[in-house]
Formats: structure tokens, C-alpha cells, sequence
């Protein structure tokens, strides 16, 4: 089945400059000096829509007037489409600030048209924007119930029902012949229907029976769809100078949402990220700041991007006001298919705990949180280092081993920072009372490339039957016999 939702955005000139009315006081924008859109506020005040500026500055004196900006409006839609993409390839762009998203083939997957119309209505409300949502089996009926608010209608005998009484006007061919549709009492498209078409095709013209027939089903619909960048790059004028790290993040969502948008209609997930803080330009300007966001799995979903940030930002302290935001996405992979184990683990997925390890990270900071690194060497102090979480390691590294045929005696569970030198008593080594050897020696030779070192390694056992590992030195013995070390503790 095809189903289209249309997104009409009324409001949207104006809140191309003020995204968000908690800290209006009176704006305006308007269109060959006259008021084309006005916030709620300007509206309390007495402001209407086609009032000239000298009634708007004699109504609010401190009214902040806009010019109506195409180009900006133009940026903004593509904001807004480009974050749609992560529901459906196929969204184009209509009249009238008008949004077509052909989702057909996507309801399964969001568990059908009204959680669908749920996320995306909560998607445009966190970019800062109004809308008009509707849905219909064919674009133009969308479009014609999106302008006037008019609902959804899921099957074709519904959306017939729906479109007879919709205004004539609504459609953009029909507007010229106002005053005669008007004249001969056709007011709704069900009045358009029964007109006759030769004569109606020959007094409006060809395009107004197109039109109407999309809306209705008669006609195949062609669009061209919205072709996403190569690379991502979104930035955000903010609406005033944030001084507070914490307030940026409902910006920085923003931009996360236009992300994974990208990410998913390129098919690929992000492995590191940067949010680049602008500060004030001109005489005063200085670098922007950048936040790094390093991830040890990549991910194409913005929650868990945004967990993140908030913990880097809550950390973050702002040498300057922010005037700007502009995410980049700096490495990216192609999308991995999702586990479809039948028996999933208990305790969470692989991901989920990369997902806790990196939000650790970004409380605690990269330097805090490490994981170990095994190095094939046979010196057990240089066998394993640690690293940030974040770095990749890989699966060669990850198993490095000692080679098979080598015998070795088995490892303690807790291995020394730094060897603790031994004393001697009757010949034996001591550690709170004598050590007895209860294993045959292993010997240990390496790092003739940075030191060498010579040690035959033993288990011993202390009165108390406690086993630790030690060694003694081969190279370097002094006039008192080998030197002797603990280097592990046995659990």
C-alpha cells in the first residue's frame, strides 16, 4: 500500500529567526512592508497579518522586525527534509512550504502511520518548528489535506470523502478564477467534480484538472526526491549569545536529528563526530571550540549521540558567549546489519555495553576509562597495556598469545605494578614466612632489543599455603646469590 504524509509549515518564515517564543518579546516578519507572520506575542498586542511596519512600531515600539529571507526559509525546509530521510529515501518538497515523505514501505518498521506521524511531529517540534501534518494514499491529496488541516485519511474511499469538502481555493490554479467560481456557486472540489471537463479545461486551464486529478488517484504521481549530501556538515544560528554550556544541547539536538537523517539515507553510521562552538566575529572574535565525540562503536541513532554530548557539554566550561553551532561528521562506516540472534544474550548486546562504556567516557573523561590492549611479548609486565576505550583493537591484537608450543606454568590472577624485591633467610627467599617452590622453574629471556632480561619463574608456597608467583634474576647476581622477586599473587 502507498501512503504519503504531507507537512505543511505555516509558520515557518518566521521561526527561521526565532525557533523558540521563550524569550519573545514581539516579532515580526514581514513581506513588502507588510506583516507576514507575527509571534503570539505580537499577536496579543494587537499586530495582524498585511498591517504595514508604522502600525507594528506604533503597537510595540521594541517589536523585532525581519525581512522576509527566501534563502534562509529555503535552508530551513532542507533542515527539516534532511532530517525526515531517516524514515523514508523518497521525501520531496512541494509548494507552499509544503514537505512529501512517500512512507509506504516504513510503517512496519515504526510500528504503523500513527506512531509514525508521532515521531515525525516530535522531530519537527525539536527543530524548532510548527507543522500541519497529514496523510493520504496519493501526494496531492496530502498536500491538499496538509493545507487545510485537515487529518489523516488512510484508505482512497476516506480521502474522496475528505477532498469533496475541501475549498476550491486551496488548490494553486484555481486561485486566478476566485471570483468566478464564486459566481457560479463552486465552492468545494466535490462542485469542481461535477463541472464539465471540456469547458472547465477550457476557462482554467489544463494544469488545474492535473492537479485535481493526483489528488484524486486518476493520474501516476512523478516527484523528484531529495538527494543527500556527500559529506554532513549542519550549522545553526543561534537565536541569542549562550553564556551556559548546558542550554547548547537543545541546539546541538538540532543538528544531531539532520545527522541522523544523513546517516541513515546514505546507509552508513558515524564513528566520530565534532560540535563546533562559534564565538563573537570582528574585532573581538575568537577560535571556535570544538567537542569531540569519539565513538568505540558506531551508531547511526541520535540518543545515545545525544547522552553523550550532554555529558561532554555538562563538563564544559565556556570561555565565551556562543553565537553558533556546526556539526561535522569527521569518520564514518557503512552500516552494519543489526544482530538478529534468536537467542539474544542475557544482560544486553555487544553494543550496549560499548554504549555504557562510552557514556563513562564522556562523565569521567577518556583518560579514566581504559580497557586492555594484550601484547605478544613473553615479558609478563609488557604483555598487556591499557587504553581509552575509544581506540580500535583489533581482533589480531586482541588474541595476541604466546605461541602454542611454548609450556608454560600457569599465571596469577593479580599481577604487580612493579616487582617487590625479597629477602633472603637461610638461603630461601621470604615473604612473611619462607617460600617453598612447588613447581619446576620457567624460564623467561626477552627484551634483548631494550634490556635483556634472564628470570626463571617458580610458584611458591608460604606457611599459610598462600602461592605466589616469583622470580629469580640469572643476570646481574650479586655476592649473596640470585636476587629474588614477588611479581603475582595467586587467588
Amino acid at each position: 500500500m502507498r501512503l504519503w504524509i504531507a507537512l505543511h509549515l505555516p509558520r515557518l518564515p518566521l521561526e527561521v529567526f526565532a525557533p523558540s517564543w521563550s524569550t519573545d518579546t514581539g516579532s515580526v516578519v514581514l513581506e513588502q512592508e507588510r506583516v507576514l507572520v507575527a509571534s503570539p506575542y505580537a499577536q496579543d498586542a494587537g499586530v495582524r497579518t498585511g498591517m504595514r511596519r508604522g502600525g507594528v512600531l506604533m503597537l510595540l515600539p521594541d517589536a523585532r522586525i525581519h525581512e522576509r529571507a527566501p534563502a534562509l526559509e529555503a535552508d530551513a525546509r532542507q533542515a527539516v527534509a534532511l532530517a525526515l530521510l531517516q524514515y523514508t529515501p523518497q521525501v520531496a518538497e512541494g509548494e507552499e512550504s509544503t514537505l512529501l515523505m512517500d512512507v509506504g514501505a516504513s510503517l512496519r518498521l515504526f510500528g504503523g502511520i500513527r506512531a509514525l506521524c508521532r515521531r515525525v511531529r516530535a522531530n519537527v517540534r525539536a527543530l524548532g518548528f510548527t507543522a500541519s501534518l497529514a496523510c493520504a494514499p496519493t501526494a496531492r491529496g496530502a498536500w491538499l489535506l496538509a493545507r487545510a488541516n485537515a487529518g489523516r485519511a488512510v484508505r482512497m474511499e476516506a480521502l474522496l470523502r475528505r477532498l469533496d469538502r475541501l475549498a476550491v481555493l486551496l488548490m494553486p490554479p484555481a486561485r486566478p478564477y476566485a471570483a468566478w467560481f464564486d459566481g457560479i456557486g463552486c465552492h468545494t472540489l466535490g462542485d469542481l467534480r461535477r463541472l464539465p471537463r471540456p469547458g472547465l479545461q477550457r476557462r482554467c486551464g489544463r494544469e488545474l484538472l492535473d492537479l485535481l486529478d493526483a489528488a484524486y488517484g486518476l493520474v501516476p504521481e512523478l516527484y523528484e526526491w531529495i538527494s543527500p549530501p556527500e559529506t554532513f556538515r549542519a550549522r545553526l544560528e543561534l537565536y541569542d549569545r549562550i553564556d551556559d554550556a548546558d542550554l547548547l544541547l537543545a541546539g546541538a539536538q538540532c543538528l544531531l536529528l539532520q545527522l541522523t537523517g544523513w546517516l541513515c539515507a546514505r546507509q552508513l553510521a558515524v564513528e566520530r563526530i565534532t560540535l563546533q562552538l562559534e564565538h563573537e566575529r570582528g574585532r573581538v572574535a575568537r577560535p571556535p571550540t570544538g567537542v569531540e565525540v569519539v565513538l568505540a562503536e558506531p551508531t547511526w541513532r541520535d540518543e545515545h549521540l545525544v547522552r553523550l554530548l550532554k555529558e561532554r557539554l555538562g563538563r564544559l566550561t565556556l570561555e565565551a558567549p556562543v553565537i553558533g553551532l556546526a556539526l561535522e561528521a569527521l569518520q564514518v562506516r557503512p552500516m552494519a546489519p543489526p544482530n538478529a540472534s534468536l537467542f539474544p544474550e542475557p544482560g544486553g548486546s555487544e553494543e550496549d555495553r560499548m554504549r555504557m562504556l562510552e557514556l563513562l567516557a564522556a562523565r569521567l573523561g577518556p583518560e579514566n576509562v581504559l580497557q586492555p590492549l594484550p601484547l605478544a611479548d613473553y615479558r609478563p609486565e609488557q604483555a598487556n597495556v591499557w587504553v581509552p576505550v575509544q581506540q580500535k583493537v583489533s581482533a589480531k591484537a586482541r588474541n595476541a598469545q604466546l605461541p602454542p608450543d611454548v609450556l608454560s606454568l600457569p599465571r596469577p590472577t593479580w599481577l604487580l605494578a612493579r616487582p617487590i624485591a625479597l629477602l633472603m633467610r637461610d638461603h630461601r627467599p621470604f615473604y612473611g614466612s619462607p617460600l617453598r617452590m612447588a613447581s619446576n622453574p620457567e624460564r623467561i629471556e626477552a627484551g634483548w632489543w631494550d634490556g635483556p632480561e634472564t628470570r626463571d619463574y617458580f610458584i611458591a608456597e608460604g606457611l599459610d599455603h598462600t602461592l605466589y608467583w616469583v622470580y629469580r634474576e640469572r643476570i646481574g647476581m650479586g655476592e649473596d646469590g640470585p636476587k629474588w622477586f614477588l611479581h603475582g599473587l595467586f587467588g
